[in-house]
């Protein structure tokens, strides 16, 4: 039997769960949770007062929920979006992003204790995701909770922050004094790349609708250009080192290519792989994505001399621990334009498809 430990009691198995009340420690294997039992419309959430927890493996922590984000991929995927993968997997849980206190550790787990605040965020494939009051996050999933901001300020920051760190030091491996050029600066992605870029002392230029101008000039970016207004290559000069498009739609990809040095990189969002797995199924869609992604790099290479690479999120240890110190520092952050109660998740929902709020909502837990 796997147990766990804690700092105030005894080690028990952990298919009971640590939850402090007061001064008084109780256990429970269940919890709160949203859980998804098939795709639709926001009215197919269903909050569910009694679902199970799984035992922690050695490396994972039970973390006591606060708050978490909804991003972009939870309200595609409760409409299907990667349905191939997740299909047979219903009902999960969505979520990825929290920022809670530790409640128990896996028996390898020695960066963490149970009492901490941390903040992280779950792999895009995650099937038992953050929209519950416990979550099982890895260890390299979590790290401490910058002091400086509340739980719902730090749940709006690591999975698209982390999602800008892959592709700006993983794959860019960008550094001092390049040009960088962020398509859709107005998102959370974009925003949290024109930080990391900043950071990193990079020149900045950014596309984003007419109401993120001054928010992103504030962050640092050099140049902010309403894409509904001007005519982007008009008005972007020059080249850049790489491009990171959060849009990803034909028009900004031919435009990003278009402005890359030799040897720039462009980077996208919007992969095919998902897309083509749900449309032909994961045996043929896969290897089709393979085939679409190569053959871009080929042409790419070939015609401009530059890499092109899809992102997609992965944990990332040294980048979460990165984008803590910047948060700390005040150098990074995602503003948050809503909280909702996490028994208001299908109003929440509601609103983001509905695009009566833009910006980022964040689902609190009592």
């Amino acid at each position: 039997m796997r147990v766990l430990k804690s700092q105030s009691v005894k080690a028990r198995p952990i298919c009971e769960l640590l939850m402090k009340v007061g001064s008084i420690r109780c256990y429970t294997s269940s919890c709160r949770a949203v859980l998804l039992p098939r795709f639709g419309g926001p009215e197919v959430l269903e909050l569910r007062p009694d679902v199970p927890v799984p035992d922690l493996k050695p490396n994972e922590v039970l973390v006591r929920a606060r708050a978490v984000s909804i991003n972009p991929l939870d309200t595609r995927m409760r409409s299907g979006y990667g349905r191939s993968i997740f299909e047979p997997l219903l009902p999960l849980i969505l979520g990825r992003d929290i920022s809670g206190v530790v409640a128990a550790i896996g028996a390898s787990v020695k960066s963490l204790t149970v009492g901490e605040e941390v903040f992280g965020a779950l792999h895009p494939t995650a099937v038992r995701g953050t929209y519950a009051d416990y979550a099982i996050l890895s260890e390299d999933e979590l790290c401490p909770k910058p002091a400086s901001v509340t739980h719902v300020e730090a749940s709006a920051i690591p999975f698209a922050a982390l999602t800008a760190w892959r592709a700006l030091k993983s794959t860019a491996r960008i550094t001092e004094g390049q040009r960088l050029l962020v398509v859709g600066g107005g998102g959370a992605v974009g925003f949290a790349a024109i930080q990391l870029s900043v950071a990193a002392g990079c020149h900045v230029t950014t596309t984003c609708g007419n109401q993120s101008i001054n928010r992103v000039m504030a962050a640092g970016a050099e140049q902010a250009v309403d894409y509904t207004a001007e005519d982007l290559e008009v008005v972007i000069k020059g080249k850049f080192d790489a491009v990171l498009d959060t849009i990803g739609v034909p028009e900004t990809e031919r435009i990003g290519i278009n402005l890359l040095n030799r040897g720039g990189q462009y980077m996208t969002l919007q992969g095919e792989a998902a897309a083509l797995s749900d449309r032909y199924g994961l045996p043929i869609g896969l290897p089709m994505a393979t085939a679409v992604l190569l053959k871009k790099r080929i042409q790419y290479q070939y015609s401009h001399g530059i890499e092109y690479s899809w992102i997609y999120m992965r944990a990332d240890s040294e980048g979460l621990h990165e984008i803590r110190r910047l948060s700390e520092a005040g150098k990074l952050h995602i503003p948050v334009e809503k909280t909702f109660s996490i028994t208001q998740v299908i109003e929440a929902h509601e609103a983001k498809d509905k695009k009566r709020i833009l910006g980022k909502v964040v689902l609190e837990l009592d």
